[in-house]
């Protein structure tokens, strides 16, 4: 049910809650404010990218001025083709006067290089992780949300109106990426069909989503894809199942060859697993880890132990080390979860 809350600023429309209320301190950071920078963390999902462009979008519809900014890179096919959205470094004049929104982190120093340029502006988030530490003057969480996609869903109806179809479609996209299209949607989960519904409603087209974030891979990403299942080991009674890519697997392949997603699909569809994990050599001298799991192991926990965060069944970080170091250092958190 749409509730009246108070009346908005002359020239913008009415604000209105739904149940899930946006908080009335980012409201007003965004009625207060004619120019937006508004940000993401580096190596960018669907999620991010999303959110972002939608909010972006939607600021410029209440008259404000907004630029979407990503430190990147974007590695993920189903995002490339929206590179060129973004700056990776404002300019003295896009900063002029500027606010800051955080989308999809909390965090200035998750945005990478891009953080300098964020120095000193006032800062809003928007967010939904639960290990989110935060630092801006308007904090929009909600850990329950599916996506951030999905709260931009409800800050666009907080202010009486409906996302267009551009929009509509980003969000659409965001939430389909950390849902997993649905698959990771609990009982209970009647609110994100119900968004998701609004989205399609207003112009999402859920087959072009699902083409856009499933398609499109190349012939590259499948020998990898094999190379990395055929490194699964299974630990802790097959509870856990941890794989790795060498860096020189990168060299060869390159970036745009792997399919996070679907390595984890796969090995957690495994009988008995409960938890996967996949350690990448990024450079020589560091790794990333992406930790999924089941209901009952929460790996954002884990992923917090190494300066990381995420949810509870989706989560992962950037660490110093090489493969074996960072494996045994997993194991022996993982240990204490099982």
């Amino acid at each position: 049910m749409v509730v009246p809350e108070r009346n908005a600023e002359p020239g913008l429309p009415p604000v209105t809650e739904r149940r899930k209320a946006v908080p009335p301190a980012f409201i007003d950071f965004i009625r207060g404010g004619g120019k937006f920078l508004v940000a993401g963390h580096r190596e960018p999902d669907g999620d991010c990218v999303g959110s972002q462009l939608a909010l972006c979008s939607f600021l410029k519809r209440l008259g404000k001025e907004a630029i979407p900014c990503s430190p990147g890179p974007f590695k993920r096919t189903e995002i490339q083709s929206y590179e060129a959205c973004f700056t990776s470094r404002p300019s003295g004049a896009e900063r002029a006067g500027a606010r800051v929104i955080l989308a999809d982190c909390s965090a200035k120093d998750r945005t990478g290089d891009l953080e300098p340029s964020l120095e000193g502006l006032p800062l809003g988030i928007i967010d939904h992780h639960v290990s989110a530490s935060f630092e801006g003057e308007a904090v929009y969480l909600d850990p329950e949300a599916p996506s951030v996609t999905s709260m931009v869903l409800e800050l666009i109806e907080a202010f009486g109106m409906e996302p267009v179809r551009e929009e509509a479609q980003l969000l659409f996209f965001g939430l389909c990426t950390d849902t997993g299209f649905f698959r990771h949607v609990d009982a209970g989960g009647a609110e994100t069909f119900a968004q998701a519904s609004r989205m399609i409603a207003a112009g999402a087209n859920p087959k072009e989503a699902f083409q856009a974030i499933n398609g499109g891979k190349t012939l590259n990403s499948r020998i990898l894809l094999g190379i990395v299942l055929s490194r699964a080991q299974p630990y802790f009674d097959g509870r856990l199942i941890l794989s790795f890519e060498e860096y020189e697997d990168t060299q060869r392949y390159g970036l745009n060859s792997r399919d996070s997603d679907m390595l984890y699909q796969l090995l957690q569809s495994v009988a008995g697993v409960e938890a996967v994990a996949a350690i990448r050599q990024e450079t020589p001298e560091n790794c990333t880890v992406g930790l999924r799991s089941r209901d009952r192991v929460d790996v954002s926990k884990i992923a917090v132990q190494f300066g990381g965060g995420g949810h509870k069944n989706a989560a992962g970080f950037s660490a110093l080390g090489h493969i074996e170091e960072i494996r045994l250092r997993l194991l022996e958190e993982f240990k204490k979860q099982f």
